[in-house]
This record gives structure tokens, C-alpha cells and sequence, in this order.
């Protein structure tokens, strides 16, 4: 807490039990400072507490509490810690004065007083209170700026991902809750590996939280892909599924290039340039666009790999059903060491009734599926009944 200065001049108070001492003191003091004063330890404490002042002067020998007593007090209570203590004593003593010091005092002044000794250690130790309470109050602003900026920073990246995600939005059959539940998925299985030795140097909470604002670009290069083969709800042929096959590297393009306009190719943007390039990678080696196997296909990747895969099963298409989640969950264990690295399917496998959860805060409704067959009609495809 800050000491009273609010007013022109800096407050004093004056603790010492005899009243001779407390008038002479006033009188020395009260030309230059608003003068306080306190007759025992305990009513300092008190009076201090309440209202802190700019400066101490603190007699030693007192009946109730004596000096050292109340300074230390003082120096525990955070309301009073930073305020300045100066001794006023007869005590002679080497072993007196040091003790002073211990007990947090800033100097210490014998008896009897010089007047000119006491202003002269009085206004040094107030000025350079006032020049720490400077320094504090520019280092909370600084501070406060600092975390200001970071939010702003935090609503830029999430405004730029979000933007860029919708984009690719209205040219997909998917829903925006694809879009959602995966980034959850993704985030709630890199907490359930956090700690597991091969991926806790990686996943910390920043990295997390990042891996989560990326996640909803993953197939930001499907705005790159022809409506014809986008949107088609039948089996690609082999010449269509090769144009589709490169959405993940039209989206690893896309994202490098928004870097490189920002002039930072290391940008928040990293996990989302992996996720959009390399999330249809297998484990074994068998998937594209580079057949990356095993450690070399990004940790983002191959948890947006499992995320991915399962709100494909658990989502209902025109051109098929949703499968059950048991089903799906069967689904992924089976693709353990093949399709996916084989930790993180057994992390899926430990947390799946919260992917469950997960599917059904962000469920599809009967609007998006309806928006899903617009969208094919739209592009002259007529609305087929799912096959199991």
C-alpha cells in the first residue's frame, strides 16, 4: 500500500511514550510535515496500519511494546512495510543499532537530537521512498501495458484465425461445430499428454493454447479445391481425390504466405501451418502430402489427426450416417500404431467420454445439416439418402 502523500506535505508520524519528547518533536517537525503522533508501539502499529504515513520516527525504549517490537510489526504488515522507519534513541550500543537494522529500520538517530542531523537523514530517506514509489508505480504501468497489449494480441490472433476458418467454412459441407469440437478435442488431448515423457517439453499451456486457436484452420486449403470435387457426396475417383489431396498443402501455402506479409515466419501461426500441411500423415507412413511417418509428422499434426478423424465418424453426412460413439472410439483404437501414433490413442482411449461430451455441447443441429443439403443442391448435387 502507498504511504500518505496525497497531500502537499509528507506525513510523520512520531512514536515516543514521553510527552516532552512527542511536543518537541511536533515542533521541530511541523513547518515542514504533517506531524502524527503515537504514544506506545501498539498505538503506532494501529495508526499506521490505518493510514500509513510517509515516514517513522520511532523512540526504542517504550513500557508496552517497545521499538523493535513495532518495527517489525510494522515491516510483516503489508499495508505498512514500505513506509520508512527511522530510530530516535539514547541507546548507545553497537549490538542496539544493529539489531535496528535487523529488524527492517533505514537509519538511526542518537539522543540527544541535532535538528539538523534529523531533517537532513528525514528528507533523504523521503526522497528516496518517493523516487522507489515511482519506479514501483511505472513498473505496475508498465506492467499493466504489457498485459493490455498481450490481450490485444490474443483478440487479433483469435479475430485472424476465426476469419480465416469462416472463410473456408462457406465453401465446406462441414459446420462450424466441426470446426469447434475439434479445437476442443485437440486441446483435451494435449492436456492428457502434457505430462508424458515424450511430449511434455512440448505441450505447455502456451503451447496448448495455441495448438487450440490453430486447430480450426486445418482445412483452410480446401478453399483451393474445385466445388465439383469439394462438395461432391460420392467416392472420389482417383484423378478427384488427387486434387483433394492438396488442400493441405494449399493450406500450409496460404498460412506461410499470411506470415511472410507479416514479416514473422515463426509466428502464432506455426501450429497452424504444421496442422493445415501435415494432419492427414500416418503414423506408418501410408498418408499424404509427404508420407511423413512416425516422429517426423509435427506433434500438432497427429493430434489433430485423432481429433479430426473421430468428429468425421461421430458427424452425420448426406452421404453417410454418424456412427455411434462406441463405434468411433473402437474405430481409433484400431488405427493405434497404423494410422495414429500409438500414446495418443491410448491418451484417446483414457479420455473419450470427454471427447463425448465434447460432440454433444457442440452437436450439429437440424439447421446445419439442412445447410449442408442446400449447399450440394446449390452446386447441383441432389440430396441422397445416407447408406450405414
Amino acid at each position: 500500500m502507498r504511504s500518505d502523500n496525497s497531500d502537499a506535505q509528507p506525513t510523520i508520524l512520531v512514536v515516543d511514550d514521553l510527552p516532552e519528547n512527542i511536543a518537541m518533536m511536533a515542533a521541530l517537525l511541523q513547518d515542514r510535515y504533517r506531524v502524527k503522533v503515537a504514544t506506545s508501539g501498539s498505538a503506532a502499529v494501529r495508526i499506521a496500519t490505518a493510514a500509513p504515513p510517509s515516514l517513522i520516527l520511532l523512540d526504542v525504549m517504550m513500557p508496552d511494546m517497545d521499538g523493535y517490537e513495532a518495527c517489525r510489526q510494522l515491516k510483516a504488515n503489508p499495508a505498512t512495510m514500505d513506509v520508512p522507519v527511522i530510530f530516535l534513541t539514547s541507546r548507545t550500543g553497537e549490538h542496539d543499532e544493529t539489531r535496528g537494522f535487523q529488524v527492517g529500520a533505514v537509519d538511526y538517530i542518537m539522543k540527544p537530537l541535532s535538528p539538523l542531523v534529523m531533517h537532513a537523514r528525514i528528507a533523504t530517506h523521503l526522497t528516496l521512498k518517493s523516487a522507489r514509489d515511482f519506479l514501483q508505480d511505472k513498473s505496475a504501468y508498465l506492467e499493466q501495458e504489457v498485459q493490455r497489449r498481450l490481450r490485444e494480441i490474443s483478440v487479433i490472433q483469435d479475430v485472424t484465425i476465426m476469419a480465416m476458418a469462416s472463410l473456408a467454412e462457406t465453401r465446406d459441407n462441414e459446420t462450424g461445430n466441426h470446426l469447434r469440437r475439434t479445437q476442443h478435442y485437440v486441446r483435451r488431448l494435449a492436456q492428457a499428454l502434457r505430462h508424458h515423457p515424450r511430449f511434455c517439453d512440448e505441450l505447455n499451456d502456451e503451447t496448448i493454447e495455441l495448438l487450440f486457436k490453430s486447430a480450426p484452420l486445418h482445412d483452410i486449403g480446401k478453399v483451393g479445391i474445385p466445388d465439383r470435387i469439394l462438395l461432391k457426396p460420392g467416392k472420389l475417383t482417383a484423378e478427384e481425390f488427387e486434387v483433394m489431396k492438396t488442400h493441405t498443402t494449399l493450406g500450409r501455402d496460404a498460412i506461410a504466405h499470411a506470415e511472410a506479409q507479416c514479416g514473422t515466419p515463426n509466428s502464432f501461426l506455426r501450429y497452424a501451418r504444421e496442422i493445415a500441411h501435415y494432419h492427414q500423415e500416418k503414423w506408418n507412413g501410408s498418408g499424404y502430402p509427404d508420407g511423413l511417418s512416425g516422429d517426423a509428422i509435427p506433434v500438432s499434426a497427429r493430434l489433430m489427426a485423432v481429433a479430426d478423424v473421430y468428429d468425421a465418424l461421430i458427424s452425420r453426412r448426406v452421404y453417410k450416417p454418424a456412427f455411434p460413439h462406441e463405434q468411433a472410439v473402437r474405430m481409433i483404437g484400431e488405427g493405434r500404431g497404423s494410422h495414429f501414433d500409438p500414446d495418443m490413442v491410448d491418451a484417446f482411449l483414457a479420455i473419450a467420454p470427454e471427447f463425448l461430451a465434447i460432440s454433444q455441447r457442440y452437436a450439429d443441429t437440424d439447421a446445419d445439416h439442412a445447410r449442408e443439403v442446400a449447399l450440394l443442391a446449390a452446386n447441383g448435387y441432389p440430396a441422397a439418402t445416407p447408406q450405414a
